[in-house]
Formats: C-alpha cells, sequence, structure tokens
C-alpha cells in the first residue's frame, strides 16, 4: 500500500431531539460512518480512537476494538457503514478521531477522521 490510505472514511452527523434534554444540559447527536475502500486489497477495522469535543472544550476520548461491536473486513470497491452516537453538555461539538486498520498482507495502518461537527439546529444563524 502506499502512504496515501486507500480507505475513505465519510460522516454524517445529526441531531435527535427525542434523545436530547437542553434544559439538563444533555444534546444528543447520531452519526452514520462510511467506511470505502478504494485500494487493491481487503483490510480489516481492528480499532478505533475518538476526541469528542463539547463546546466547553471538555475533551471525551474513546478507544476501544472495532466499531459497534465488529471488526469488519471491507474489500476491495467496498463499503461498510454503520451509526453510532455521542452525548455532549453542550449544543455544539466536534469529532474526530482515527481507526487502526490491517490489510490482508498484514500491513498495519490508521486511517484518520477528519473533524466534523456535531451542532444542535437552534446554534445554526
Amino acid at each position: 500500500m502506499t502512504t496515501a490510505s486507500p480507505i475513505n472514511v465519510s460522516v454524517k452527523p445529526h441531531y435527535l431531539d427525542e434523545q436530547s434534554d437542553p434544559e439538563h444540559n444533555r444534546y444528543v447527536f447520531a452519526y452514520t460512518v462510511t467506511i470505502t475502500n478504494n485500494g487493491d486489497e481487503a483490510a480489516t477495522l481492528e480499532s478505533r480512537h475518538w476526541l469528542i469535543i463539547d463546546g466547553n472544550e471538555k475533551v471525551q476520548e474513546v478507544r476501544g476494538s472495532g466499531v459497534i461491536g465488529e471488526q469488519p473486513t471491507i474489500a476491495p470497491g467496498e463499503s461498510y457503514e454503520y451509526s453510532s452516537g455521542a452525548v455532549l453538555e453542550t449544543a455544539t461539538g466536534t469529532m474526530e478521531g482515527s481507526y487502526q486498520m490491517i490489510s490482508e498482507s498484514g500491513e498495519e495502518f490508521e486511517v484518520p477522521i477528519a473533524m466534523f461537527s456535531l451542532i444542535h439546529p437552534s446554534a445554526l444563524h
């Protein structure tokens, strides 16, 4: 594999009004992640690392095996999609992170996940 990652990650976040309670500083967000393998070799997602930062700059760091209890192997040209969530104490925040993956030939590599925003609809002006 080359230094440019063959894995592409896109994230679509959205606010969950029905699970949130702004009066008690509870803002719940869901996000759907699509991981696409544009390489020529299958790759397995071994672990994840997230930094979740709320509007007060409080940081939650999350590390764990796989995603949603799975360690998916993504074949060349295939995508894997999952949904998860985050709870903030503020109406806005950000998330960013990385996946630790291993190629079919045994090469371990990291896939960065670009920062994305978590924004309560009322925070948009």
